[in-house]
């Protein structure tokens, strides 16, 4: 086998030169501290986006993008096509798994202060992806067209046109119509298996040919007294937490199969509690918080203008956090990012019990 390996990497090296790569990655050094667990996030989110891309290409065979006849392909998978229903399931729970791990390395990279000169782009980079991930949750729940699905893309698209001016727009263009229809399931179906992955696969590239570039970044106010090298070193542990979160992933998968549900009537009623995924429960449970009005201003308005502040004051953070770039901390930025943690953590409990 060994001998078979290297043959083909003699073969393949003869005609790409792989040896200039392999003299890069050697060279390279990853800091080892106190939290360089948080390196490895970066690659889990990459991981779990790998295995979206690989099983949805699987789903795609046999899925068919309507409203006639998307419910129906989804149940033949799931009870016709030979281990269809595992796929569908590591597709939905890598889909979770895949924001949490985005979540995680988004908050290391923040508490960190990786984001400083000269890793702002990197930051923002990063940022960009992380929105189109949210994006990709939102469309692909769509795609089943069953019941909760239908109604929670309803309430989430009412959201967005609550914004002054640009929110009917915003919600028709979304629904490719005033309602919610089969239009609707075609356009999220393109933007779920063709605009995104080609915008995120774009930024995936500069994203990681910039972690290349620049390095890992070390931690403010920690001498760095070790490092490792990056190949074989690290990408061997790298590769390691992956087979463990691929096995976590199976298990989730197989113990706890994705369900179906109920197909779409879009003239039933909607049924009660109907929420959105996890990851954007947070913020609907604190648009349901917010008064009716507060002063002259629709509360529901109010909420959203908010949370959208929030994010791009979070995404330019490198370029008003200037203590991290003379390598200082700024507590103010500290207290924010703890408070952002605590209050997703306890808004999204509080939206999921009640």
């Amino acid at each position: 086998m060994k001998k078979i390996f290297t043959n083909l990497y003699n073969w393949v090296d003869e005609r790409v030169d792989l040896s200039d790569i392999v003299k890069f990655m050697s060279k390279k050094y990853v800091p080892v501290h106190s939290h360089s667990i948080w390196y490895y996030f970066g690659g889990v989110s990459l991981f779990f986006f790998i295995i979206q891309v690989v099983t949805g290409i699987l789903l795609l065979f046999y899925y068919k993008g309507s409203a006639d006849l998307a419910y129906e392909s989804i149940h033949f998978i799931m009870s016709k096509v030979e281990f269809g229903w595992l796929i569908r399931s590591i597709h939905a729970w890598s889909a979770n798994l895949f924001v949490l791990a985005a979540f995680i390395h988004m908050f290391s990279v923040y508490f960190e202060k990786a984001y400083r000169k000269p890793r702002e782009m990197t930051w923002i980079t990063g940022m960009l992806m992380f929105f189109l991930a949210l994006g990709f949750g939102f469309s692909g729940y769509l795609l089943p067209w069953n019941e909760l699905a239908f109604f929670a893309t309803k309430v989430g698209t009412d959201i967005a046109g609550v914004l002054p001016i640009i929110g009917e727009p915003i919600k028709i263009f979304l629904r490719g119509g005033e309602d919610v229809t089969g239009a609707t399931l075609s356009r999220f179906f393109g933007f779920h298996v063709a605009l995104f992955p080609g915008i995120f696969t774009v930024l995936l590239f500069i994203h990681l040919l910039l972690v290349q570039r620049q390095g890992m970044s070390e931690p403010l106010n920690e001498k760095v007294k070790k490092t490792m090298p990056f190949f074989p070193n690290f990408v061997l542990r790298d590769l390691l937490l992956w087979l463990v979160v691929l096995n976590l992933l199976a298990i989730l998968a197989v113990f706890f199969p994705a369900e179906l549900g109920i197909k779409a009537d879009p003239l039933a009623p909607a049924p009660a509690g109907i929420k959105p995924e996890w990851y954007f429960l947070f913020m609907f449970q604190t648009l349901k918080y917010i008064p009716g009005y507060v002063l002259f201003i629709e509360g529901e308005i109010l909420g959203i203008f908010l949370f959208g502040l929030a994010g791009i004051l979070w995404v330019l953070v490198p370029f008003w956090d200037k203590k991290s770039e003379q390598g200082r901390q700024n507590k103010l930025v500290n207290y924010l990012g703890i408070f952002a943690v605590m209050f997703i953590i306890v808004m999204t409990i509080v939206g999921w019990l009640l």
